[in-house]
């Protein structure tokens, strides 16, 4: 065995520390250059492709029980501010269009319309004499949950601003070939975008990363306004309202302004 004065032993104990400190620093250094993984405490969502994502948010959507819909939606060239709580058996909420809106209230298949005298008060186009059904329509029904009668032409249309089902089937569609988005946040919510078409023209739909994959957020195609998505799975209360609150109108409601 060779014996080392003890100066060359202390030149030797130095420079083993330096190389732990050095291997140390350099393991660090490596640690830190690492990029953090993004999927990390996330329901693993963001690994999966577009399609797959797009398809995991509808069919989440499709098997929520309840949801709270908001925002503007453009149709055939009208807009209709939405600010809707539905499930199953029906909705609530209202509905703005024109710079008028109304209330609507479901309940399985009975429908009603709540709305101000402004509202139901409207001009006809042509000179004529005002029907039964028209005169004094809107003291009568002004501010009163009016039943629409389910024979009456816009009772399809009303009920489809109710009806989760339809309304979540009509929005959530995106147009061209799918793709993945930015990673963002929504309602304090980390989500991971899908986009129809090369730059989003065909619609931009945010999915949550955490727990379940529910859409939160949608910018529909041509910019037919956006729609946000929230309060999924929780329920709430739909009552009918009282006899003092309702107007039972009898044949099909009054015409207005406003379609």
């Amino acid at each position: 065995m060779t014996a080392f004065p003890p100066a060359a032993r202390a030149r030797l104990r130095r420079a083993a520390l330096l190389g732990l400190v050095c291997a140390g620093l350099t393991a660090s250094l490596t640690a830190c250059a690492e990029e953090p993984d993004p999927d990390q405490g996330t329901n693993g969502l963001g690994k999966l492709s577009a399609t797959a994502i797009e398809g995991k948010a509808r069919a989440a959507a499709g098997r929520a029980e309840a949801v709270h819909l908001s925002g503007t939606v453009v149709s055939k060239g009208r807009s209709y501010k939405l600010n809707m709580r539905l499930k199953e058996d029906g909705g609530t909420g209202s509905v703005t269009s024109k710079g008028s809106a109304f209330e609507l209230l479901r309940i399985d298949d009975e429908l009603f319309m709540k709305a101000g005298a402004d509202f139901w008060d409207h001009e006809e186009t042509e000179p004529s004499e005002p029907t039964h059904s028209d005169e004094g329509a809107g003291g009568k029904l002004e501010d009163k949950y009016v039943k629409v009668p389910d024979d009456d032409p816009v009772y399809d249309q009303l009920r489809g601003f109710t009806d989760k089902d339809v309304l979540l089937d009509g929005l959530l569609g995106l147009h061209g070939k799918l793709a993945k988005g930015e990673r963002a946040t929504v309602g304090g919510v980390r989500t991971i975008e899908v986009t129809g078409g090369a730059s989003g023209e065909g619609g931009r739909l945010a999915v949550s990363l955490m727990g379940t994959p529910y859409p939160l957020k949608l910018e529909r195609a041509g910019g037919a306004g956006v729609v946000r998505l929230a309060e999924w799975d929780e329920d709430f209360a739909l009552e009918a309202p009282g006899e003092d609150e309702t107007v039972d109108y009898g044949g099909q409601l009054p015409k207005t302004s406003n379609g």
